[in-house]
C-alpha cells in the first residue's frame, strides 16, 4: 500500500454483477448453498467468498470494509450499524470482568458514558487521564489494563494525541492502542503511527451527507476475525450489523472524501485565522496558538490540512445559544449535533454531545459552557460566510 490513503481508495475497482460501475447491492438477509458441506464450512469461517447470513457479513458490507481498511492501512475492517456499535464492540471484545482501560478524559460523550456508567456493570473499570500527558497515561496503567483508548483529535476540546509515543507505551506494557479517528479521516493515519485498532463513526466526514449512521473497526485480520467469531465475537453476538443499502451508499460517498476533507480544512483554517485576528478565543489545530500545533504537523498528511472542526469560546451558554440561533436564522448553518456535513453545523458541546460528562468533570478538563463547536461546511465563498458570521457576532455582542 502507498503512504497516501486516498490513493488506496482510488485503486479499489469493483464491478457490479452485470458490469455496473458501482458494485451490486446484496439485498438479502440469508444466502443459499449448493452443498450442505459448504454451509458448514462457511459457518465455521473456512469458506472464502461464501455468505451465510447478513449479521455475519454481506457482499455490500465487505466492499465498504475493504475500502476503509485500505484507507487506514489495515489488513481488514468490519463495518457496524453505528459508531457506538464499533466502539462498544471493541471495548467488549478486548475487556472482560476485572479488566481495566486507560482512556482520554476528553472523548465523545457516548464513549465516556459507556466507560463511566455501563462498563462498571460488567466489572470493567476505566481511568480517565489527560491524553496530552504521556506521564499520566503510563502512570495509569495497571496489571489489569488491556487497552489505551483515545481520539486522534479529541471531542470537543481538539486536543491532539501523540499516537507514536502512546504506541511505545502500549507496546511496553503489552496493551492495545485503540484510536478513534472520526475527526480526522485521511488527515491522520493512526496505523502508520503505531495504533493497533482504528475506529470511525462513518456518520460524520466519511459519509458526509448526514443521512445515515454507521461505524467501522479497522485492524488486523486476527482482531477482526475475533470480532466476527460466531462463538464469542462481540460484533457478531451483539448484532450491530450495517444494512447493505447503507453500506453501498457510504461507499459511494467515500469516493469523494479526499476532495471534501481538503475543502473542510481550507474553510476552517480561513475562519479560525480570521476569528483569532478578531480577538476571539479560538481552538483549531492549524493555528500556531494551538498547544499541539507542532505535534499535529509532525503526524498529519499535509495535503488534507488541519481538519474541519474548530471551537470558539463566547463566555457563557446564553451568549452561545443566542449566537447559534442567529446564525441559523441567517442561513449560515444548522444548530445541530454531528459533523462532516456540507453545511456548517454548530452546537454547545457541554449541553449536547458531551452532556453525559458531569459538570464538575467538564470544568476539570476545561470544557467551558460558552464553547461553540463548529463543523465547517463546504461553502464555496468562505470569505462571504466569514463576513456574515462576524456580523452575527457583532450583533449579539461577542465582538
Amino acid at each position: 500500500m502507498s503512504n497516501k490513503p486516498a490513493n488506496n481508495i482510488q485503486d479499489l475497482q469493483y464491478f457490479g454483477e452485470f458490469g455496473g460501475v458501482n458494485p451490486s447491492i446484496s439485498d438479502s438477509a440469508t444466502y443459499t448453498f449448493l452443498h450442505a458441506k459448504t454451509m458448514l464450512d462457511t459457518f465455521e469461517g473456512h469458506a472464502e467468498g461464501c455468505y451465510l447470513y447478513s449479521r455475519h457479513t454481506s457482499p455490500s458490507n465487505l466492499f465498504l470494509s475493504e475500502a476503509l481498511a485500505a484507507m487506514e492501512f489495515t489488513e481488514t475492517a468490519n463495518v457496524t450499524a453505528s459508531g457506538m456499535g464499533a466502539i462498544t464492540s471493541v471495548f467488549l471484545q478486548v475487556c472482560g470482568a476485572g479488566d481495566h482501560i486507560v482512556s482520554s478524559r476528553t472523548i465523545y460523550g457516548g464513549s465516556y458514558a459507556f466507560l463511566k456508567n455501563f462498563a462498571p456493570k460488567l466489572n470493567i473499570t476505566t481511568s480517565f487521564v489527560d491524553i496530552t500527558s504521556l506521564e499520566a497515561i503510563e502512570a495509569a496503567i495497571k496489571p489489569s489494563t488491556k487497552m489505551i483508548y483515545c481520539e486522534a483529535i479529541s471531542n470537543p476540546l481538539l486536543e491532539i494525541a501523540n499516537i507514536a509515543e502512546m504506541s511505545k507505551i502500549a507496546k511496553k506494557h503489552n496493551v492495545l492502542l485503540v484510536v478513534d479517528n472520526t475527526f480526522s479521516p485521511l488527515l491522520i493515519s493512526p496505523q502508520k503511527l503505531g495504533a493497533d485498532v482504528t475506529i470511525h463513526s462513518l456518520t460524520k466526514f466519511i459519509n458526509g451527507t448526514n443521512d445515515t449512521v454507521g461505524g467501522v473497526v479497522c485492524g488486523s485480520q486476527k482482531f477482526i476475525d475475533s470480532l466476527r467469531n460466531v462463538n464469542d465475537g462481540a460484533a457478531m453476538l451483539l448484532g450491530p450489523v450495517m444494512d447493505s443499502l447503507r453500506a453501498a451508499s457510504v461507499l459511494k460517498n467515500l469516493r469523494t472524501l479526499h476532495i471534501r476533507m481538503k475543502k473542510h480544512s481550507e474553510n476552517a483554517l480561513y475562519l479560525a485565522q480570521n476569528f483569532e485576528n478578531d480577538g476571539l478565543k479560538v481552538v483549531y489545530p492549524g493555528l500556531k496558538s494551538h498547544p499541539n500545533h507542532h505535534l499535529f504537523k509532525s503526524m498529519y498528511n499535509k495535503e488534507y490540512g488541519f481538519g474541519g472542526i474548530l471551537t470558539i469560546d463566547v463566555g457563557n451558554l446564553e451568549k452561545a445559544n443566542e449566537l447559534m440561533e442567529l446564525m441559523q436564522n441567517q442561513n449560515l448553518g444548522y444548530l445541530a449535533v454531528s459533523l462532516g456535513f456540507y453545511k456548517t453545523l454548530f452546537s454547545a458541546p457541554g449541553t449536547s454531545t458531551s452532556s453525559e460528562i458531569p459538570a464538575e468533570e467538564q470544568l476539570k478538563m476545561g470544557l467551558s459552557n460558552g464553547i461553540i463547536r463548529f463543523s465547517i461546511g463546504l461553502d464555496n465563498d468562505i470569505e462571504r460566510t466569514y463576513r456574515a458570521m462576524r456580523k452575527c457576532m457583532a450583533q449579539v455582542g461577542v465582538l
